[in-house]
């Protein structure tokens, strides 16, 4: 993903010097960037979170880089790419249309302190989209419930929200730019589902839309294992795993509850999802067949983190 960085400078030795210095620096501070020479361009960046849970599972740093690769050669975006945790240097987000967010979230979700929740409000008034994918999702309801609430249209809230591990069966598919080229299909995730929407669902559009069986309502769930006898009692609703909105400040937003297992990642519905909302989160059009991409077994297989 470096290589395009020094596109022109890299022919002659001093300059070719130059260029391995900056990306060493680069890499060694968790940050890569796939630039473009066009400052016409869209800006996304993507921030990988720390590693957390058990191998294949939660691989923000794996799975981050995986979907930038997926879109080096969208026509029109620069990828900025951050591992391991939030960014110290803020310059980073100078500059961008779009930030993804795949974290850990929770009461330590990163974007809660205060002083970043600020930050954050400052970017989106100013039309910058938040796409949140798995447990970024989750904030505290009183501590980032609001602003995701506003910023993605909703959010994960402890003892509300569930989070059981289930196959979710895609059988019809909306007509939104996220789903171009996505065509019906089924995988097992742990999928969040009854999220803490705005107020009757103002401005958010269900782009992923499943029916939890009774089975799976009744629990156990991850954490807590519940059951929760609001969930029992929505028996027969479908749910809504992916959604988009379209703010008033210009942003957009999306919320993606999938992304627990790393190797979902290789299924080619499920990936083109997230890879077209990103494009669009970005502001850009998503071609009529979406974001063409190829992973194999290898590509799922690097990057993963160290972990026990």
């Amino acid at each position: 993903m470096l290589n395009r960085i020094f596109k022109s400078i890299a022919t002659s030795k001093v300059f070719t010097f130059v260029v391995l210095t900056i990306s060493i620096v680069l890499m060694s501070s968790g940050t890569m960037a796939n630039q473009s020479e066009n400052s016409d361009d869209k800006v996304l960046l993507m921030i990988a979170g720390t590693p957390s849970h058990p191998p294949l599972t939660h691989e923000h740093n794996a799975g981050i880089q995986l979907l930038a690769s997926c879109l080096e050669d969208v026509e029109g975006l620069e990828v900025r790419v951050h591992l391991n945790g939030w960014p110290e240097n803020l310059e980073l987000f100078e500059g961008v249309d779009a930030i993804a967010l795949y974290m850990d979230g929770g009461g330590g979700h990163p974007v809660i302190h205060i002083e970043r929740l600020a930050f954050m409000s400052e970017l989106m008034a100013q039309g910058v989209s938040l796409v949140c994918i798995h447990f970024a999702v989750h904030v505290p309801a009183e501590r980032g419930g609001a602003e995701f609430q506003d910023w993605i249209g909703g959010h994960y809230e402890s003892n509300f929200s569930v989070n059981p591990i289930w196959d979710a069966n895609f059988e019809t598919l909306p007509e939104h730019p996220i789903t171009r080229g996505v065509v019906p299909f089924s995988i097992r995730d742990e999928w969040y589902f009854n999220m803490r929407f705005r107020d009757n669902m103002d401005s958010v559009t269900p782009v992923l839309i499943a029916k939890p069986s009774d089975e799976v309502r009744e629990g156990p769930y991850v954490s807590p294992p519940g059951p929760y006898q609001h969930i029992i009692d929505a028996s027969g609703r479908e749910e809504v795993l992916l959604w988009a909105v379209e703010r008033q400040d210009g942003g957009r937003g999306v919320g993606f509850t999938g992304g627990h297992f790393h190797l979902n990642w290789g299924d080619d519905n499920f990936r083109k999802s997230i890879l077209n909302a990103l494009v669009w989160a970005a502001g850009l059009d998503v071609p009529e067949s979406g974001i063409e991409s190829s992973v194999t077994e290898s590509d799922l297989m690097m990057n993963l983190d160290h972990k026990n």
